[in-house]
């Protein structure tokens, strides 16, 4: 079935594996934590100094771990093949980076959300927004801050100011979406429950559980660190760029090339 894969989705999951291999090559620590290569390719909070803006695109060519990059990978060759088959090469280009680029804008909105409840409540309590700024900039916090924001509150505010995304699943997200409403009748199965369900049912109980995840925090199938919100954001640009190419009057071929 190797031999079956489209050019594009071979050539992305090159550039995966050897930004992969850079991350372990250079700087020194495994996986990304504390290294040059993170410091440069992954998506930093914009109101963090570490942010550069190429790194709204590198983020998703990177990745935290071997299962990290292997699932993204499998998920990429498995779906991504499909879809590009039904595309074309430019096209299923175009439809993975926006899908990835809108699972980036959707994460970092909801960064910024959660910042900004923090900073909010730190000036109203008196504090100085541009001092504030400078001792996270610091890459120090005020112990006086967790008396008004609390133990989670002061957590999520640092948190976020000090995050890193990186991986390719808000683009694969996409390309889940765009399979699902190519490829409705397809039976998927997750690996830990070998139970066929159609794609139409599949694919949006999987969103549903993340949505679910982002909003609790609970964690299903992946690690507790995973970008929720990015993954749903992703699955909404996929959908959304799939419904008007659907239904504009300038694709008549509907889906196909």
């Amino acid at each position: 079935m190797l031999n079956n894969i489209t050019d594009t989705v071979k050539h992305l999951i090159i550039i995966n594996v050897v930004m992969f291999i850079g991350t372990l090559a250079i700087g020194g620590a495994a996986f990304g934590e504390n290294t040059v290569f993170y410091d440069w390719f992954a998506l930093h909070f914009p109101k963090n100094d570490a942010f550069q803006p190429w790194q709204i695109i590198t983020h998703m060519f990177m990745h935290g771990g071997v299962t990290h990059i292997l699932f993204n990978m499998f998920a990429l060759w498995m779906f991504g093949t499909a879809v590009e088959q039904r595309f074309g090469s430019k096209k299923f280009l175009f439809f993975y980076i926006s899908s990835g680029l809108g699972a980036a804008l959707v994460m970092i909105g909801y960064y910024y959300f959660q910042f900004y409840t923090g900073l909010s409540a730190l000036t109203e309590a008196g504090l100085d927004q541009s001092e504030i700024l400078k001792t996270l900039k610091s890459g120090m916090y005020n112990t006086g801050w967790q008396q008004v924001l609390g133990d989670d509150g002061m957590q999520k505010f640092v948190s976020v100011f000090n995050a890193t995304m990186v991986g390719a699943s808000g683009a694969i997200m996409g390309v889940l979406v765009a399979f699902g409403m190519m490829y409705p009748e397809s039976k998927l199965m997750l690996i830990f429950l070998p139970i066929p369900i159609k794609a139409k049912y599949f694919i949006p109980g999987i969103i549903a559980l993340d949505l679910i995840s982002a909003i609790t925090g609970q964690s299903f199938f992946s690690p507790s660190n995973t970008a929720y919100m990015a993954h749903i954001g992703g699955a909404l640009t996929g959908f959304l760029i799939m419904w008007y190419w659907k239904k504009t009057q300038f694709n008549k071929n509907r889906w196909d090339r």
